[in-house]
């Protein structure tokens, strides 16, 4: 009957033998807060789009450098300048050609106008001719005269007509020529097709240009740099264009805001890992202009960000079959199912299973257990959040 009797009562909180105090643990109340998560990257500061200035004109000596590593160019401004005395004297030949070829052209015409007039006279004369001999006042050896000099004068028109054609294609000639020397003129000043910032520099005062040699300047346009990383697969799988990031460049004291630019879709076979593209925020750009291209960078990418209940990390306990926590209710432990959230360094968001206000124990898996009496001693203000590191 005893034994009935104690099965029947609830389970009792172990107690502590006599004459001892229950144990101390540390305690942390769950919180409301902002939990995020992130993926470590690490690369190198490139150019977003690095623009390459040669010379576009072949075999003329650089006499002028007009901007130095590091200057900002607008677009349409002059870096160098080649000799152009050359094409001066070109030019300069070129001018009279156009001038014969246009005294060449107005002869031409007044030649047609002449054979013209000539054509209309001979025709008159052998049309009154033909009345003539019909009536017998003139003779045939006349009528064939005048009939020579009418076909003459016509054989004289047409000559005219094709000698100002080909003044007029010799007058088109030179002038496309001298179009072109303007061109080549305009290719002696070698400018910024773009503005932007001067990264290099391989014009050389008397090196002579070349159109298939090394660019003569690169600039990076619009002074834009990016960071470019390559990110193992699983971590690429969580990365999407526009995820913000913090980007960590040598060299400067502060983080630098950045946003996911691009993603690659191509992973590398051999070594598994895809680019990703990190631009900078353009409120850096005081920041940017310091920043070396082919520097050392990281970055820490946020891959989710949520608000919920926030417990510290170290409270939660992983087991086979899921997540537990020790909450502390009227000094006695209770060992809770709880789903986890999102993960960062230091804290977790719990999605079910705790509330607000609950009373975890700071460190799981310790000396207690569930039922046992504590002393719950709450532990000291928890440091500023920390972003996560998923490898």
């Amino acid at each position: 009957m005893l034994t009935s009797a104690l099965l029947t009562l609830p389970a009792l909180a172990a107690e502590p033998p006599p004459g001892t105090h229950p144990p101390t643990v540390t305690v942390i109340t769950a919180t409301r807060g902002m939990v995020k998560e992130t993926v470590p990257i690490i690369g190198t500061m490139v150019a977003r789009e690095e623009v390459m200035v040669s010379a576009q004109s072949d075999g003329l000596a650089i006499v002028e450098i007009l901007a130095e590593e590091g200057d900002r160019v607008r677009a349409g401004q002059v870096l160098a300048r080649l000799a152009r005395d050359v094409l001066d004297t070109s030019l300069a030949q070129n001018a009279a050609q156009i001038a014969r070829a246009e005294a060449s052209v107005a002869q031409a015409r007044g030649n047609i106008a002449e054979a013209q007039a000539n054509r209309v006279q001979a025709d008159a004369a052998l049309a009154r001719t033909r009345d003539l001999v019909g009536s017998g006042a003139a003779s045939r050896e006349t009528f064939d005269q005048r009939q020579a000099a009418a076909q003459t004068s016509a054989a004289r028109l047409v000559a005219s007509q094709a000698a100002l054609q080909s003044a007029a294609a010799d007058l088109a000639l030179a002038q496309a020529q001298h179009r072109e020397m303007l061109v080549r003129l305009a290719h002696t000043d070698i400018a910024a097709p773009v503005a932007g910032i001067v990264s290099r520099r391989v014009a050389r005062l008397g090196a002579i240009s070349s159109l298939s040699g090394e660019p003569l300047f690169r600039l990076i346009r619009d002074g834009e740099v990016e960071l470019e990383a390559d990110v193992p697969e699983v971590a690429l799988a969580r990365l999407r264009a526009g995820q913000p990031a913090q980007v960590f460049a040598a060299g400067q004291p502060t983080p630098l805001a950045g946003q996911v630019r691009l993603v690659s879709p191509e992973v590398n076979r051999t070594s598994r890992l895809g680019r990703v593209r990190i631009a900078l925020a353009a409120g850096d750009v005081a920041h940017v202009a310091h920043v070396a291209i082919g520097s050392f960078a990281r970055a820490a990418i946020d891959v989710a960000r949520r608000e919920g209940v926030v417990v510290p990390l170290s409270a939660v306990l992983s087991q086979p079959d899921g997540e537990r926590v020790e909450v502390v209710r009227n000094g006695v432990v209770e060992t809770r199912a709880v789903r986890v959230g999102v993960r960062d360094a230091d804290r977790a968001e719990i999605e079910d299973g705790l509330a607000v206000g609950d009373q975890v124990i700071a460190v799981s898996g310790s000396f207690v257990r569930g039922g046992d009496r504590v002393t719950p001693v709450p532990a000291a203000p928890a440091p500023a959040t920390t972003a996560a590191v998923v490898q």
